[in-house]
This record gives C-alpha cells, sequence and structure tokens, in this order.
C-alpha cells in the first residue's frame, strides 16, 4: 500500500516535471482519475503530503489552486522518476502532449479578489506569458458576489476580453 501511494505522489511530481508551467488540482485530476490510477481522496492526499514535504508549492485563489514543483521535487523525480513504469509514464508524456495548449492556457490565466481597506472587494484579473503579464487588470466591485462573478468569468473569458482591449486601445 505505501508503495502504491508513493507512486501516486511520483506521478504528480513527474507530470510537474514534464511542464513548464503550474498545473492545477483538476488538470492533475483529470489525468489521474481518468486513468483510474487512484480516488480523488488518495490524489488529495498525496497533493497535501507533496506540498507538506515542499516537494511542490501551491499556489491558492478563491477559485483555484495551481501546483508549482520546487527545487526539491525536481531533485526528488530525477532520482526516482524509473519508479514510474515505462507505460504510465507513457501516458503521462501522451496527455501533456495531446493537451499542453489546453493545459498552459488554463495555468496562465488567474483571478482573485480580497476586501479592500474602504470595505469593496478588488478583483485582479490576469493573464501570464513566461513570467511576465500580458494584462494585470484590477477592478472595484461593491459586493464579494460580483468580486467572486468576475473571477470565475475571467477564466472563460479572458481571451475574448484581452483582444477587445487591443483592438480598441490600437
Amino acid at each position: 500500500m505505501a508503495a502504491t501511494f508513493t507512486l501516486y505522489k511520483l506521478i504528480i511530481l513527474y507530470m510537474l516535471n514534464k511542464v513548464d508551467f503550474p498545473l492545477t488540482t483538476s488538470q492533475i485530476s483529470e489525468f489521474v482519475l481518468d486513468k483510474g490510477y487512484t480516488t480523488y481522496f488518495k490524489l488529495q492526499e498525496a497533493l497535501s503530503e507533496l506540498t507538506d514535504s515542499g516537494l511542490i508549492r501551491a499556489e491558492t485563489t478563491h477559485n483555484r489552486t495551481l501546483y508549482h514543483l520546487t527545487e526539491n521535487g525536481a531533485e526528488t523525480i530525477l532520482y526516482f522518476d524509473r519508479k514510474i513504469s515505462r507505460a504510465i509514464r507513457n501516458d503521462i508524456d501522451d496527455f501533456l502532449k495531446e493537451k499542453q495548449y489546453d493545459l498552459k492556457e488554463e495555468a496562465s490565466v488567474k483571478a482573485d479578489y480580497y476586501m479592500n481597506a474602504h470595505r469593496e472587494f478588488e478583483v485582479r484579473c490576469r493573464i501570464e506569458e513566461n513570467g511576465s503579464n500580458l494584462i494585470d487588470l484590477k477592478l472595484t466591485v461593491p459586493t464579494e458576489q460580483e468580486a467572486e462573478a468576475i473571477a470565475n468569468r475571467w477564466n472563460t473569458k479572458s481571451q475574448e476580453i484581452y483582444a477587445l482591449l487591443l483592438s480598441n486601445l490600437l
């Protein structure tokens, strides 16, 4: 059982090591659960243990969590990646190759909100590319419900809004 649980953690480390951007909980879950490697609860436990041990770093907003591989995590998977069967590594490689653009785009779109000193809610919406912001937009709204709605819609509307801004400003 311990060896199986270790495999789940190695799968997560391997996935994060193969991409140059963070992965969301849902992206990792999509692969692990669709392939039937483990249950949602075991996956959450593995993510938690990896975070607690400093092998991955979690970046949490109100609507999702992004996981980044740490330097210790990269060293660990470099040493232990052969503990993952060739078949599983191929499954991961195929998944990442097939979905790389979608995965990267989803991870580069970020939105979060918080209450400011004036007791209003500020929503920060960003699109990042190669470590730089393509857009960093801050909006102030009176209610948390509006802030949450904007943050949630940014994930699906960001490209359209970015293109609209460029076309109107250029």
